[in-house]
């Protein structure tokens, strides 16, 4: 028997509100009103499809033994190099063994079911294979393929034992039907007229490939369970249904609301997300679109019932951020460009030299480990740094990349050089040993705290524009949910050995509760010399209009709107409560788009200074 083995995925943490994208490019393009619904996918500034492919890679790899794998198969049709072999990347991240055959499968939207094709004939030699699809396509402002669009990645673990889904067959067309086009050097799609991809494309091509699967097989319809296939128009995939006599609940949605779709990787994406909820028995049809279409089938065994649990494409939708500044998309995309001063103009020439003797370090995170007292250290080095032992060339590779870490010290630097200001870096500490100074990233500085858990992950850590290369490191993401989880849980504990008649602390529960106390918050101490008019302006349930007038080491706070406010602070009524009572920090606010400041913006600053809020 020969099939899936395992399955990872990942989508990116970082949502893109499409409302947002409407609000800022509806003037000029109207019509994508039509499509602005729910979010897209979108990478922090420091991924791209080689990371996407290594997170969605070490997803399915969990649980899993390394060594068997002997080849590997990226699919994208947005890889980083054209002459440098980007699954070489991702093999040395996931310290593949040397001893696999490595390809890169590129050039179409079906490149990811067509690497999976190829993968499923090795294994019937025996031959086990992983083959990771992912996709970051860029499209131009105000176009409906920006809405469309999302980026994710899919992995598959295939082999000919431990199956959990029994591959039974496949089917391929391949034609020259071009429904959009990247010549070399073009950072943008070509793209046809819509409805000639959507009546010719998908609406003929997806159920021919379909149909034929089926009529190879000796199967029909009614024999399949879940029918898995791309198609960004939702009235469209819906017509393929039909058009294969599928009904409608048998059909997987296209995950466009939640996600958009993620180009090459979407078919192994969906197909990963069909299989965290497959049951024994249930069969799965998944087809790939690009220049014809590929139709494969699979069988879901008992084995899945073994298998570890993953986080999987459900657990990454579900962990996400959801961004509403476009220009934070647009600059995360290198769309525009912005001002970054002298401090980026350091020299970031990758020595392929180092590269190549340390690429077990730096891309792997692979450090060493005693042999003689089993102390781990990063870097690896020649003598053991336990003070107790102190030996020479005992250092065995250790890799850090799946340890659990726990942050020791962290800074927000806000003079560094960041897409994403502050530039958060510090040291975590491994749990069995080893240390660390590393960059963070999928994090918001309030959020960081000593203590709290962390995990690495694969991410660009330069761009050299001049000689056209990525350098690639690890970084540290803070687990704030966990961390907070465990907080909760010991903050019961303690509640349940309180006293229980002991005062318990309450915070603002209303913007006019808090206007009522401000005037008793005042610090006059830190009035001296200041004349200003603070407008508080709160949109939503239990908003208005309030203001506090400084002046003469006195104030007055009174509801309304003052004729000449020095400053202006709007914010959502909901928000100002969080910020009033001490849950969101006014740096995070502001940064965030939740905090926005008219006037005088520097006299918001003495807001904290005035009045002791908390």
């Amino acid at each position: 028997m020969i099939g899936i083995v395992s399955y990872g995925g990942y989508i990116p943490r970082l949502r893109m509100d499409r409302m947002s994208i409407y609000q800022q490019v509806g003037w000029f393009a109207p019509a994508v009103a039509m499509f602005a619904q729910g979010e897209r996918a979108m990478c922090n500034w420091d991924e791209d499809s080689v990371t996407m492919a290594v997170a969605a890679a070490r997803d399915c790899l969990a649980g899993q033994d390394k060594a068997r794998v002997e080849a590997l198969y990226v699919a994208s049709t947005t890889l980083p190099f054209a002459d440098r072999l980007n699954a070489g990347i991702v093999a040395t991240a996931l310290n593949l063994r040397d001893e696999i055959v490595a390809a890169d499968v590129s050039s179409s939207l079906k490149a990811g079911t067509s690497a999976l094709i190829a993968a499923l004939d090795g294994a019937r030699s025996g031959r086990w294979s992983l083959v990771t699809a992912a996709d970051r396509r860029e499209t131009r402002s105000g176009s409906f393929y920006e809405m469309w669009f999302g980026d994710g990645a899919a992995s598959l673990l295939v082999g000919d034992d431990e199956v959990i889904a029994e591959f039974e067959g496949a089917h391929s067309l391949t034609r020259d039907f071009v429904s959009h086009y990247r010549a070399t050097g073009q950072q943008f799609d070509y793209t046809w007229e819509e409805r000639w991809i959507r009546d010719e494309g998908y609406s003929q091509i997806i159920p021919e490939a379909i149909k034929g699967l089926l009529d190879k097989l000796g199967l029909a319809i009614d024999d399949v369970d879940r029918v898995i296939y791309p198609c960004f128009f939702a009235r469209e995939h819906a017509g393929i249904g039909r058009a294969i006599g599928a009904r409608p609940d048998k059909i997987a949605g296209n995950l466009h609301e939640i996600c958009g779709e993620t180009g090459a990787a979407h078919p192994l994406v969906m197909l990963a997300h069909a299989l965290q909820d497959a049951e024994p028995g249930q069969r799965l049809v998944v087809a790939g679109f690009g220049q014809g279409c590929d139709a494969l089938c699979f069988r879901v065994t008992e084995g899945i019932r073994n298998l570890p649990a993953k986080k999987g494409v459900q657990g990454s939708l579900a962990d996400k951020q959801t961004v509403n500044q476009y220009m934070k998309f647009l600059k995360f995309r290198d769309l525009i460009e912005t001002e970054a001063g002298i401090r980026a103009e350091g020299t970031y020439q990758t020595s392929l030299t180092t590269l190549w003797r340390s690429r077990k370090m730096i891309l792997g995170l692979v450090g060493g480990r005693c042999t003689a007292c089993g102390t781990p250290q990063f870097p690896k080095a020649d003598i053991c740094v336990n003070p107790e032992c102190g030996a020479s060339h005992t250092q065995e590779d250790y890799e850090f990349a799946d340890r659990p870490a726990v942050i020791k010290s962290f800074t927000g630097d806000m003079l560094a050089v960041s897409p994403n200001p502050p530039a958060i870096y510090g040291m975590v500490q491994f749990e069995d040993g080893g240390r660390l100074m590393a960059d963070f990233t999928d994090c918001e500085l309030a959020d960081v705290k000593v203590g709290m858990p962390a995990r690495m992950v694969f991410r660009r850590h330069h761009v050299d524009r001049e000689r056209g290369i990525i350098g690639y490191f690890w970084k540290a993401v803070p687990l704030v949910r966990e961390y907070e989880a465990r907080e909760q849980e010991r903050a019961g504990r303690a509640a349940e050995i309180r006293d229980a008649g002991q005062p318990e602390a309450t915070g603002v529960s209303t913007a006019a509760a808090f206007f009522q106390a401000l005037p008793g918050c005042f610090q006059p101490g830190a009035a001296a010399g200041v004349d200003a008019v603070f407008q508080f302006s709160l949109s939503g349930e239990g908003g208005g209009e309030w203001f506090a007038a400084v002046k003469d080491g006195a104030c007055v706070v009174e509801q309304g709107q003052h004729p000449r406010p020095t400053t202006t602070l709007k914010m959502t009524a909901g928000d100002f409560v969080q910020f009033a009572s001490g849950q969101l920090p006014a740096m995070q606010a502001f940064t965030s788009g939740r905090l926005k400041i008219e006037g005088d913006m520097l006299k918001s600053q003495l807001v904290e200074k005035l009045f002791k809020l908390r």
